[in-house]
């Protein structure tokens, strides 16, 4: 039997045979050469030799006293490398169960707190696996055969499998695995499909034939990316598994949870089944996304994307290694290359779909809480925040405005008012938002319900194995399922919002318990014995079942079972969500949804979901937020101030400072705690949180020109610092502080009873965004003056970042004038961009209704160039430009050419005001 351990490359390993693809470097050293996974020097696998012979000595002479004698073979394997041959939860692994498995069993301890450390039951280095029996080229790459010889320990063994492997970019490799004889379940995802096979890629792949493997390195440095001989390949029906060593530690993505942004490797597993769950550490949550972020030494990085909906979990050790397991589907892998970590985020939205551009009211403050009891009290609400002049672009409704928590209903005493109010909204220039939940009420008198009337006679709900709609229990009581799946549904969904818009005209909708959830375990009479809702593989998911707090696995749906499409219904709904409100609207759509999986953003945003009023869950909403911003899902943020609990004062001053920059800004609470919007806190905490929001809304232009290029080609908004300095070990944990772009660094409070924070400040000179005031790093962690009425921001060297005067909402700041902040580099350079449009008529980048300028400092000369006109510009003035870092001051400037007042501050800030110049003209300014 063929070995799975590769040793170092001076070490002779004659038990594979190798094929490399055709056009890879190929020398001496690397071809037939395998890859490490024993990371470490010769010296080091000889130690392990060393010691672990001795043991099996003393094993031998002691006649067993430390324990059964165990073959030599297990005890090669460090603790590190042990891969789990019995993942099982809840299951007292002993030496038979493993032994039955043909596997290695040697106890270790466990790790503090009970957590699951060291597997005590791993595979062998000689463990069966399949081997390659053919490998032949295609025109895009090669086609190959996988056969297995001896069964493995999961039910219904694929015995031949087909390997399609396609070279699609030069920075983009396509891996799939699946049965070679008979169809199994896709992702139904629209990718894209190569048409030519990559001509130079950066990487270079070779296999194994037996034990069959991959290996992919990147060719520049020569980095193994993956190398999955490490662990036996496993494909049955309903268990499917492979394992990858990988180059490093620093490794983001794989959500969604709650955690740090830096994943632990130290015998950590998440899980991936969307779950309705307050946000907690170590659970499943809401969304589903099978795709990882790692940083090579050196700075490079590169992606990897598993296109699976089933559920499925990855398991992590400090080899470092990693373990995709999936209980469904296939293996369907993406490698993205980089080189850096924004390259690699551009090109995962290459393959799932770049976000949609969101209205500019989006990018506003919106304010929200359930309890509000009334329309009459909502609209109290947004008085007094126009009262006290503090910025709102939108007002939204939780379920409480619904008559018995029915969907499209209104509460005929309590929410009278709603039609009044959406218009007095739309007076101000503000909109409204409303939520949906996919659970339709199944008890109301046949012909008094439409939504669930017309649901039924359609046939559009999930169904029982019998072919009954299946009916759990939500909000309203007992309720059927829409079936998103079915284009059906979409047509049903978009007819009855038609019906309530004509009632109550919203703007945009909130899609929420779309994982879906369900107060009982699957359906009102349970569900089925079968292999779908008690699978012989269930992954570590909290309720330790697939039908805990959600429908039944086996229910019926148009496409599949849900079993497949589970982690896919919140992306269905959204998608139908936002097809209907074009439809009805016009206009671009806003939808906010709670469960999420690869693509969304082409749809929706998202928020973190049900926190907690805590200072924690403060912090954990910058992880949360940075880890959707590598999913490709920019409009994200939590609920500020917290949703469940009480706020104290400190805390939301705080956190309103925080989300003033999250890209998706929302202050939410739930009923029965004392309210928490801006207008009742004190006046020094109400004006400091009007004060942030002023400056969210003054930066509204950077921000939107950020979602622009996240729209055109996939840039990141909301970005971990590392993304910008990747060669800077020391910012690859940080998630304290973050990026707006390349170039508007965030530190927030994210304690108690302090007046200072310390933040880290990369490398180059950083100019306080207030007063333009400069500190000049050398990478390194400063301690940033911070009242409770002031947020640091920081503006990169090198920038230039648009901003406005602004206003109360974003309709009314669009017509203010624009001030220009100009970050000279240290060599008096700086550049930046803006795209402005008419903030929501859809597509309209595509059909050239925008203007585009670039903005660029050199020698001492401002000049703006507008790339692309429309009439939009023609409305809005430059009113001011500030330059930060003039070290000298300037004798005179010149605006095209004629002399302009300016003053100069002795912190080398430059400005020049009262400009008046039409935003629709380019200029150039020139000081000397």
């Amino acid at each position: 039997m063929k070995s799975y351990q590769k040793l170092t490359p001076t070490v002779p390993q004659p038990a594979a045979c190798w094929v490399e693809e055709e056009g890879a470097a190929s020398t001496p050293a690397g071809r037939g050469k395998l890859a490490p996974w024993w990371v470490g020097s010769g010296l080091l696998v000889a130690a392990v030799l060393l010691s672990t012979v001795t043991v099996w000595v003393l094993r031998q002479v002691s006649g067993g006293w430390l324990g059964p004698a165990l073959p030599p073979k297990c005890l090669l394997v460090p603790e590190s490398h042990r891969f789990d041959c019995y993942p099982e939860r809840h299951v007292v692994v002993t030496q038979e169960l493993c032994e039955s498995r043909g596997c290695c069993f040697i106890e270790t301890p466990p790790l503090a707190g009970g957590k699951r450390g060291v597997p005590w039951c791993f595979y062998p280095p000689d463990f069966p696996s399949y081997t390659l029996e053919s490998l032949n080229q295609t025109a895009l790459g090669m086609v190959g055969l996988l056969v297995r010889r001896e069964k493995a320990y999961y039910p219904r063994d694929i015995e031949v499998l087909r390997l399609d492997v396609e070279f699609e970019t030069d920075k983009r490799l396509h891996i799939k695995i699946t049965d070679a004889a008979n169809p199994r379940y896709e992702v139904p995802l629209e990718v894209p499909r190569a048409t030519k096979k990559a001509e130079n890629p950066i990487y270079s792949l070779d296999f194994s034939w037996d034990p069959f493997g991959v290996v992919l390195r990147r060719r520049a440095t020569g980095t193994v990316l993956l190398n999955t001989t490490v662990a036996p390949l496993i494909f049955a029906d309903q268990f499917l598994q492979i394992a990858t060593s990988l180059p490093s530690r620093f490794l983001y993505g794989l959500g969604e949870h709650r955690g740090t942004l830096l994943h632990s490797l130290d015998w950590s597993t998440l899980t991936l089944w969307a779950r309705d769950v307050s946000p907690t550490e170590s659970f499943n949550l809401y969304g589903a996304h099978p795709f990882y972020l790692l940083m090579e030494e050196g700075g490079n990085a590169h992606g990897v994307f598993l296109l699976n909906s089933n559920a499925m979990e990855v398991a992590l050790q400090p080899a470092p290694a990693l373990t995709w397991r999936t209980i469904g589907g296939v293996l369907d892998f993406y490698i993205f290359l980089g080189p850096d970590p924004n390259m690699v985020i551009q090109q995962y939205q290459q393959v799932i779909g770049f976000p949609a551009m969101p209205p500019l009211w989006a990018l506003g403050f919106h304010l929200c809480r359930w309890g509000y009891g009334s329309s009459n009290e909502t609209w109290q609400t947004a008085r007094a925040m126009r009262n006290y002049q503090i910025p709102q672009d939108a007002q939204w409704n939780d379920i409480d405005y619904m008559d018995g928590y029915r969907d499209f209903t209104v509460d005929p005493q309590k929410f009278a008012s709603l039609p009044s109010l959406v218009e007095d909204l739309h007076k101000h220039g503000q909109r409204y938002v409303m939520i949906l939940d996919p659970g339709i009420s199944s008890t109301s008198p046949r012909g008094s319900y439409w939504p669930f009337d017309e649901g039924l006679r359609r046939g559009l709900f999930l169904n029982t194995t019998q072919g009954q709609p299946l009916i759990g229990q939500v909000w309203p009581g007992f309720t059927a399922f829409a079936d998103f799946s079915n284009p059906d549904t979409q047509q049903w969904w978009l007819e009855n919002l038609q019906r309530f818009h004509a009632h109550v005209p919203f703007d945009g909708l909130w899609i929420d318990m779309n994982e879906p959830s369900n107060f009982m375990d699957g359906s009102e009479d349970g569900c089925p014995p079968g292999e779908l809702d008690s699978p012989p593989y269930t992954p570590a998911v909290l309720g330790d079942s697939l039908v805990s707090k959600t429908v039944c696995a086996s229910a019926k749906q148009k496409a599949s079972v849900h079993y497949n499409l589970h982690n896919l219904y919140g992306l269905m709904e959204a998608k139908a969500t936002a097809s209907a409100l074009i439809q009805i609207r016009g206009k671009r759509p806003f939808v906010i949804s709670r469960s999420t999986f690869p693509s969304q953003g082409r749809y929706s945003g998202h928020w973190l979901g049900d926190n907690r009023s805590q200072w924690k869950d403060m912090y954990y909403s910058i992880p949360g937020l940075l880890s959707f911003s590598l999913f490709g899902i920019p409009l994200v943020g939590a609920d500020i101030c917290g949703f469940s609990g009480s706020t104290s004062e400190e805390l939301c001053t705080r956190w309103m400072q925080l989300g003033a920059f999250y890209p998706f800004a929302r202050n939410h609470n739930t009923q029965n705690e004392k309210a928490q919007d801006p207008t009742v806190f004190s006046p020094a905490a109400r004006t400091a949180m009007k004060d942030v929001l002023l400056t969210r809304y003054s930066l509204l232009p950077f921000l939107y020109t950020l979602f622009h290029r996240a729209h055109l080609q996939g840039d990141t908004v909301a970005r971990p610092l590392f993304f910008e300095f990747p060669w800077d070990v020391a910012t690859l944990g940080l998630d304290r502080q973050f990026l707006w772009g390349r170039s508007l660094l965030v530190t927030p409070v994210l304690e108690p009873g302090v007046d200072s924070v310390m933040g880290y400040v990369p490398r180059g000179v950083w100019y306080d965004f207030y007063m333009g005031s400069s500190v000049n790093s050398s990478g390194e962690t400063l301690k940033m003056s911070a009242p409770l009425e002031h947020l640091n921001l920081h503006v990169r060297e090198g920038a230039i970042l648009p901003t406005q005067k602004p206003a109360t909402t974003s309709e009314a700041t669009r017509g203010n004038p624009l001030r220009l902040i100009v970050a000279l580099s240290q060599s008096g350079t700086a550049w930046g961009d803006l795209f402005w449009d008419d903030g929501e008529s859809l597509d309209t980048f595509e059909q050239g209704s925008y203007s585009y300028l670039v903005f660029n400092v050199t020698q001492n000369i401002f000049t703006s160039t507008v790339l692309h006109a429309g009439t939009e510009t023609t409305k809005v003035t430059i009113g001011t430009v500030s330059i930060f870092g003039v070290r000298e001051p300037p004798s005179k400037v010149l605006l095209n050419g004629q002399e302009k007042p300016f003053s100069y501050l002795d912190n080398q800030v430059l400005t020049v005001s009262d400009l008046g110049l039409s935003l629709s003209q380019g200029f150039s300014l020139r000081w000397l």
